[in-house]
């Protein structure tokens, strides 16, 4: 089954194996992309799954101060709100141990989807890809916010606003799908028995938005895999 969906994959016993596997995978390749160049450029997740991870990579001895962070998509919420993507962000990657604040570029997404996604559009254009993008993917197949059936799917634009989410809040901005195809490597953290149906789905042919970005690096647990 597993072949179908990607280049590679990873599965795990359970989500805590799976988060640290995946920090270290993580990590060789930004030694690996510094190794070719003086920066290695970073798009984060939100959402809960990541949380474990991001606190797994901050734990890591890198050369932080050459690494620079973006987020893959953000909720358009007040600054601090507990459901903002760059607060679970804060609490875990950016957390006093490993990377500083210096290096981390939000979206402004408290300014409202198009003003936030125009002004992060000029940030991310500032240089040509991402080396680095760390996904999670929702149990109807979506990434950063990039849903199934929505028009900012469609658009070509670097960072996209997004309208009519099918699930709160509404409004957000993503990385456009052309952002996340052009990315050196794409990293897929989905554990856990709610996403089995996309997985199925994906095997199967069906076009969902994770299927869109190119080959990845997919990192399972065995609650994710039907039988």
């Amino acid at each position: 089954m597993m072949n179908k969906l990607a280049d590679q994959y990873h599965i795990y016993d359970d989500t805590q194996p799976l988060a640290e596997a995946a920090a270290n995978f993580i990590v060789l390749k930004i030694k690996a992309c510094l190794k070719q160049q003086p920066r290695c450029r970073i798009a984060l997740p939100g959402g809960n799954t990541p949380a474990a991870c991001l606190e797994a990579l901050s734990k890591q001895t890198l050369p932080w101060s050459q690494i620079d962070w973006y987020m893959g998509d953000e909720r358009c919420l007040p600054i601090g709100h507990a459901e903002r993507n760059d607060t679970m962000v804060s609490q875990t990657l950016f957390n006093g141990q490993g990377p500083s604040k210096k290096q981390f570029f939000p979206i402004k997404a408290e300014l409202g989807a198009d003003k936030a996604a125009k002004a992060y559009q000029a940030q991310i254009e500032a240089f040509d890809a991402l080396d680095i993008v760390i996904l999670g993917m929702g149990e109807d197949g979506h990434t950063a916010s990039l849903f199934p059936n929505n028009k900012a799917l469609t658009k070509q634009d670097s960072v996209v606003a997004v309208f009519n989410a099918p699930k709160p809040p509404e409004e957000r901005v993503s990385l456009g799908l052309n952002t996340l195809i052009k990315a050196k490597y794409r990293i897929v953290l989905a554990p856990g028995e709610g996403k089995q149906e996309a997985l199925k789905k994906l095997t199967l042919g069906e076009s969902l938005p994770i299927g869109l970005i190119g080959p990845k690096h997919w990192f399972l647990d065995h609650a994710a895999i039907a039988d």
